[in-house]
């Protein structure tokens, strides 16, 4: 094959002179990589090294760009040759040039033929190749230039290819796309997704039938966040398509929020041994986020999984995967066990069954335009083809040319065929549409459209709509984009007839994702966890991890506090307590002394005992009244005192009783009146005595205000201060019950207690109790000033012993009630102390006082007798020699000498 059979139109020589005339662009760079890349093109072919284009004739010739050969080792540009991605999709456009050139309805009258060139699915490549595109559009002085015999010499005009279908990947698109749009040819993409390439300000003649991958990104962003993931890893094969998918599917997240990324890790494009293992060790420091999203090509995805493989992560990680994995299985072949439960995604597409009929039926002698066919042939059928100059290899058998494809070689279809076709229906709409328009009733190509003027193609190319081969619409957006449509996978192999992917949702700008159809690895219907922190339990707050939304800690809303909202805890209202999860708050329980309470029952029981015993004290006085006992003991001052006892026990009942306004008022009222009663007559009582006797020293005359009414007198005047004071209390602060919720108040809320009781504070209460304590300290200073009244005479010594012994009663009642004041059963322990404390010093008052009495008159009524009566004259005579002999029996003991009194 002559270098001109492999380029049939080289770009003619240029002269010392040649002019070319670009549009009107100051783009110096790329006037120098054009024209050096036009003649490294030339020179390539000349070498015959490698098939250069496939040209068919055609009246508009359209551009074709496809990685027939994979990327070369480093110095060479092109590598092994592509059955799907390159063949495959070449073939395509030769099959949709076929249906179109024979189809009567579109593009009648016109044929349109192709220059199809090999990127080798590399850009710099790719860019020196599509150079052969813009030639016709270079124009050149030849004014110059004569042949040897002084003739001007006969150029070949190059074919002007007015569109350009491809490239394929992305990084090879945006190389093409900078050099077309200097030219204004339009091309359409049937694969690159990068969503760089919907700047339209930067790729205007660029259009594409597939969706970009910001949709894609949007798409995985859904089912992310459908899984109820909040936190995942990236990864990115180091160029366009994978830096430009992640960098979309991260800016995404952070626009709808709630996605967190842990890392973002790059495959480099020459990765280093153990470079894999690197970045599998880098994605468990952080092993929570077992999601990664994956937008790599097919190598880097396998690689990725032999590492997780190696590093027995097999089910650690879950993938989510773009386009580049969607349903392939290249990328997991013998690693299905790491790749269980991979989620995939693929622009929604289907098998074309005209070009499975037509690409099936292909022949080394049917298919002679496709000039790397036979390439082609020996891959698939692992055989040799002989020809002139190359050694036969005997390793492999020779190719018989009746081989059949998929009979004896696997064929499955291409999964971007569709997409192939479409982008060249789409480019023969729009010539179809500008014809009708430029050129109505026309039969060919009329003037109007020779040349075809790109920028107005581009416009009828924005313009299309139509019925693709899989019978979804084509069109596109202002920015040549197509619409989002794509279907979503899973690689399942557990409890499944047909290991394999399967459809589980689709996205067509919103998703739809069956959730109930998917599994994970073992089986496992349940949807692994990849989020950062786990929820936090009810009455958990949330306190962040700063600069990292979504991580945080959960800490307990303590004390009385509840759960406000996911941040916040909040402290219940002083009368309720939080619910037990702490989500809420309930009211705390009201509590009272109850009557079955082991704290009412003793009190209740020495006070009941204190009333029957005072009672009986009482009627025995009244059944006796007129018998010297009780005459001796000063009826009126005995039976006030006994009233007061009898208030005493009788106040146990109402401080255990269920508080109302009723029982408060009682409680003021009768609390301190019992002890005023009881201390007022004894005071008045030893007042008396102590009068009498001082009186005694100084004169025969006995004091004022020793007679019985007269106490009677005073006892009333000294109640009646208690009485005026309460009534007082009443007025300034009517009596009414409150409930104290600090009393009960511990720490473990469940043990709360909201406390009835009345409005009386421990200070109030002891104010109350005060003037009857200073009317029993008082009392108690006389009983000590008349000790030395004889036994014998009247109640001088039992009164003392009692106000002795009462006071004792009440030094213990100080620091007990005051010492629990702090207690969670301060209101049980203070409300028992204090009955018990009455209780005990009226029992002190009745049995010092009365017992004694009550046991005479009813067992030894013998000596209830009247004793001889005597004068004041001689109680003071007695008591004087009482005392005289007391000091004298004093002076003894202490040895001292005895004179007779020599006064008398």
């Amino acid at each position: 094959m002559t270098p001109q059979e492999l380029y049939p139109s080289p770009p003619p020589a240029l002269g010392p002179r040649a002019v070319v005339a670009f549009p009107p662009l100051s783009f110096w760079p790329l006037l120098l990589l054009l024209l050096l890349g036009d003649l490294g093109g030339v020179s390539r072919a000349q070498q015959g090294t490698q098939p250069h284009s496939i040209k068919i004739e055609g009246d508009i010739t359209l551009g074709g760009l496809f990685p027939v050969h994979s990327r070369g080792p480093a110095g060479v540009p092109c590598g092994e040759i592509k059955k799907e991605k390159g063949i495959h999709r070449m073939e395509a456009m030769l099959y949709a040039l076929d249906q179109i050139n024979s189809d009567p309805d579109l593009l009648p009258n016109i044929t349109l033929g192709a220059r199809i060139l090999d990127t080798c699915a590399r850009d710099t490549y790719a860019l020196e190749q599509s150079l052969t595109f813009v030639q016709a559009l270079i124009q050149k002085d030849n004014s110059d230039v004569r042949c040897s015999n002084g003739e001007p010499p006969i150029i070949p005009e190059p074919e002007r290819v007015v569109g350009v279908i491809g490239a394929s990947g992305s990084s090879v698109s945006i190389m093409v796309a900078n050099v077309l749009r200097l030219f204004a040819i339009p091309q359409i993409s049937y694969a690159s997704t990068a969503p760089e390439l919907s700047d339209n300000s930067r790729y205007e003649f660029f259009s594409r039938v597939v969706p970009p991958d910001s949709y894609q990104a949007q798409a995985m962003v859904d089912i992310v966040k459908a899984m109820g993931w909040n936190y995942v890893s990236t990864l990115a094969s180091e160029g366009n398509y994978g830096e430009s998918g992640v960098d979309a599917f991260v800016q995404i997240s952070r626009e709808t929020g709630g996605l967190c990324i842990a890392q973002s890790i790059k495959i480099p494009r020459e990765p280093k041994l153990g470079e894999f293992d690197k970045l599998i060790k880098r994605l468990m420091e952080t092993s929570n986020a077992r999601g990664v999203i994956i937008f790599a090509n097919e190598d880097d995805i396998k690689r990725v999984l032999e590492a997780a493989k190696k590093a027995n992560l097999t089910g650690h990680f879950v993938f989510v995967g773009s386009d580049s994995w969607g349903a392939k299985n290249s990328p997991i072949l013998d690693l299905e066990e790491v790749a269980e439960g991979a989620v995939t995604i693929l622009p929604k597409r289907a098998s074309i069954d005209g070009f499975d009929q037509y690409f099936t039926s292909r022949s080394l002698e049917n298919n002679r335009r496709n000039i790397w066919f036979a390439e082609f042939w020996e891959d698939d059928f692992k055989c040799k083809l002989t020809r002139p100059g190359v050694k036969y290899d005997s390793a492999r058998r020779k190719c018989t040319g009746e081989e059949r494809i998929s009979r004896e070689s696997h064929y499955e279809q291409e999964g971007k065929v569709q997409f192939v076709i479409d982008a060249v229906y789409a480019m023969a709409h729009a010539i179809h549409s500008m014809h009708i328009d430029l050129c109505p009733g026309y039969m060919g190509i009329c003037d109007k459209m020779d040349p075809v003027e790109g920028r107005m193609l581009l416009h009828y190319i924005r313009s299309v709509n139509f019925n693709g081969s899989a019978g979804t619409g084509v069109m596109f957006n202002e920015n040549g984009d197509a619409p989002g449509r794509y279907d979503i996978f899973q690689y399942q192999i557990s409890n499944v007839t047909n290991p394999g992917y399967r459809v589980i949702g689709q996205w067509t700008n919103h998703l739809r994702l069956n959730s109930e159809e998917m599994q994970w690895n073992g089986g496992d219907v349940r949807i692994p966890d990849s989020v950062c922190s786990f929820p936090c339990e009810p009455g958990e707050r949330k306190k962040m991890v700063k600069g990292v939304p979504c991580c945080w800690h959960c800490e307990l809303c303590d004390g009385y506090q509840y759960q406000l909202d996911e941040f916040t805890c909040d402290t219940c209202p002083f009368d309720m307590r939080p619910l037990k999860n702490r989500t809420g708050c309930r009211s705390t329980p009201i509590v009272k002394l109850e009557w079955s309470s082991p704290w009412a029952i003793i009190p209740v029981f020495l006070a009941i005992l204190g009333l029957l015993a005072t009672s009986g004290a009482i009627v025995t006085f009244i059944r006796f009244n007129d018998t010297p006992i009780v005459r001796a003991s000063g009826r009126e001052l005995s039976y006030v005192l006994l009233t007061g006892i009898f208030l005493i026990y009788l106040i146990t009942f109402l401080m255990i009783a269920e508080p109302s306004t009723g029982v408060c008022a009682f409680r003021r009222l009768l609390l301190g009146l019992g002890m005023c009663i009881s201390y007022s007559a004894m005071l008045t009582k030893t007042n008396r005595i102590y009068r009498i006797f001082e009186q005694g020293k100084k004169s025969v005359t006995p004091p004022k205000f020793i007679s019985p009414t007269s106490q009677l007198i005073i006892t009333f005047i000294l109640i009646s201060v208690q009485v005026v004071a309460v009534f007082i209390w009443f007025g300034v602060e009517p009596p009414h019950t409150t409930i104290d919720y600090e009393e009960q108040k511990p720490p473990n809320p469940e043990f709360a207690r909201g406390v009835l009781k009345c409005d009386m504070s421990d200070l109030s209460l002891i104010l109350c109790l005060s003037y009857s304590i200073v009317l029993m300290i008082t009392c108690t200073v006389y009983a000590i000033k008349s000790r030395g009244v004889p036994e014998t005479f009247n109640e001088a010594k039992p009164i003392g012993f009692t106000m002795y012994t009462t006071c004792i009663v009440w030094l213990a009642f100080v620091p007990i009630f005051f010492g629990t004041a702090q207690s969670t059963e301060k209101m049980f322990i203070q409300t028992t102390t204090l009955t018990v404390s009455m209780s005990l010093s009226a029992t002190v008052s009745l049995g010092m006082l009365y017992i004694p009495k009550v046991y005479v008159i009813l067992f030894h009524p013998e000596q209830n007798v009247q004793k001889r009566k005597r004068s004041f004259k001689a109680v003071v005579q007695a008591a004087t020699v009482s005392t005289s002999l007391s000091q004298k029996s004093n002076d003894k003991q202490n040895g001292a000498k005895i004179e007779p009194d020599r006064s008398q």
